[in-house]
């Protein structure tokens, strides 16, 4: 390994000097640096809008208020009230509820995948699986409406218990939409497991199962972890699903058998055009962005740091 690092070295000295001598390189080198240029800027105009008319919106509501308040009562006159908590609420109801259904079984099919099931069978059920990512959201949403709603919660739980927009089915709809980011991320963590721990664990006189959640689990910690947070993340964003099954309603509770509105339901309820261009009631749509963006970030940034300091290096 000491003695191809220099050699290493010199090559790629040797090729940033070396000048391009086919045109086509130039081209492609020019082509992917408008590409980074154009990602870049696209991004920095939609946070300019973003904060632009969100600056707009605290000139008449005050950020204290916004941030601090717990009632949220921003179209119906005439009293408004901008307390941003109780759109956080409900967002967090869902990506709560979402994530202790998905959670076990996205670990469980990747464990399953990764430790048990023949080459032949994982290539079979792991695109089956994958499949459920690319159903359209607005399916997913009729289908928490009308099925989980009103055939399996309200008759199992009762009809005076469960309203007909609950934050509950929208929850299991969206575990199942989530199933396969979590399984098949972790899957591949798993995979990327050095096949000597596993067989170190086996000498040892490990059974397949303690190998799969002792070794191979925390090896792969980093992967899930990820995982994890790409699907909080895409809960967070998700629209479609929580406008239809989880209602229109704001309210400051984790119970999975409420009403509830998330940030992104109520964007889209102002985006239908319940808000006139102009007013206090149509920049708050900015504001609430602005708050899902810096969620985002957050979240972004919080897993960074997480997934480098459990990241296990394999050599």
């Amino acid at each position: 390994m000491t003695s191809i690092s220099p050699h290493a070295d010199e090559l790629a000295a040797q090729l940033r000097k070396r000048p391009l001598k086919r045109p086509l390189e130039s081209i492609i080198i020019g082509g992917l640096t408008l590409c980074g240029l154009t990602s870049f800027a696209v991004t920095a105009l939609i946070v300019f809008t973003l904060f632009g008319e969100t600056v707009a919106f605290f000139r008449d509501v005050s950020f204290t208020d916004f941030v601090f308040g717990t009632e949220w009562q921003a179209l119906i006159p005439p009293k408004f009230k901008y307390g941003i908590w109780q759109l956080v609420a409900g967002t967090l109801n869902i990506v709560l509820w979402s994530i202790v259904f998905a959670l076990p079984l996205g670990l469980a099919a990747a464990i399953y995948l990764s430790e048990y099931a023949h080459p032949r069978t994982r290539k079979i059920l792991k695109p089956i699986l994958e499949a459920l990512a690319g159903v359209p959201t607005v399916v997913y949403a009729f289908f928490a409406l009308t099925f989980i709603t009103q055939d399996v919660l309200r008759p199992l739980l009762g009809t005076d218990r469960v309203p007909f927009f609950n934050a509950l089915g929208a929850s299991l709809v969206m575990a199942v939409m989530i199933l396969p980011t979590i399984a098949s991320v972790s899957e591949d963590a798993m995979a990327n497991v050095p096949r000597d721990l596993r067989e170190a664990a086996y000498g040892l006189g490990a059974t397949r199962l303690e190998v799969a959640v002792k070794v191979v689990v925390p090896a792969a910690l980093s992967g899930i972890i990820a995982s994890v947070l790409l699907a909080i993340a895409r809960v967070i964003g998700e629209t479609m699903i929580v406008a239809v099954a989880a209602g229109s309603t704001p309210n400051l509770t984790l119970n999975p058998l409420a009403t509830v509105q998330t940030m992104t339901g109520y964007m889209l309820q102002v985006g239908l055009g319940d808000a006139a261009r102009g007013t206090t009631q149509y920049s708050s749509l900015f504001a609430v962005g602005t708050t899902l963006f810096l969620f985002t970030f957050l979240l972004n940034v919080g897993a960074q740091v997480i997934v480098r300091k459990f990241k296990e290096a394999y050599e």
